[in-house]
């Protein structure tokens, strides 16, 4: 089994750090080589009985960047109705999608349908398909910040009404609408977390039985 160094070893905790959600992106547009590059992390993520289920779509037409665009608004006008004073005010004032400024933006949805894997490890877990996407979309994130690139993962959004305006396949089920582009800033700490919308729990608590 390979080793790897203890430069190595920091390095990979330094990018498991600054991997940030990035919300606030300049316009530059991004390299297509780069992007690609990138993109490649996800043929080396692993996947449940090797099914590779994750679909991407590139959304750049205006028609369905305006429309996921209005998904988003609706739903976050929604979410906020969740919550009351103080931390209504906070939600408000967070921005929580680059959707208006990202040069690239990729939905990434899981095929519930597909054949390949042959059903091995989700007879029982049939959602290891979406834990399977989730694995490659960090594997692409870190790749991604590795080269400069910021990502940032917006959930605030109705996937069926997505679906339907991408007209994505019928088992195709969304998992990730990534926003991807030139960080308009560098740091290390997440932006709900300097905003003080929460904070990080310090020590991991493993139980045993």
């Amino acid at each position: 089994m390979r080793a790897f160094s203890r430069d190595f070893q920091q390095d990979l905790r330094d990018l498991m750090r600054w991997r940030r959600d990035v919300r606030r992106f300049r316009t530059a547009p991004v390299d297509e080589a780069l992007l690609a590059d990138a993109l490649g992390a996800f043929s080396l993520a692993p996947s449940v009985g090797l099914s590779e289920p994750w679909r991407l779509v590139r959304v750049d037409s205006d028609a369905s960047r305006a429309a996921v665009l209005a998904n988003f608004e609706a739903a976050n006008t929604d979410a906020l109705q969740g919550y009351s004073g103080d931390k209504a005010a906070r939600y408000a004032s967070l921005k929580l999608s680059g959707m208006r400024e990202a040069p690239v933006q990729l939905a990434v949805f899981s095929d519930e349908d597909t054949t390949k894997g042959a059903g091995l490890g989700r007879q029982t877990m049939p959602e290891m398909l979406r834990y399977s996407v989730v694995s490659a979309l960090m594997l692409f994130w870190l790749a991604a910040r590795a080269r400069g690139l910021g990502v940032g993962w917006v959930s605030i959004l109705d996937p069926e009404r997505l679906a339907r305006d991408l007209d994505t396949p019928a088992d195709w089920r969304l998992v990730a609408y990534l926003c991807i582009g030139w960080p308009e800033d560098d740091g290390d700490t997440p932006e709900l977390e300097r905003l003080g919308w929460e904070t990080r729990e310090p020590d991991l608590e493993v139980l045993s039985r």
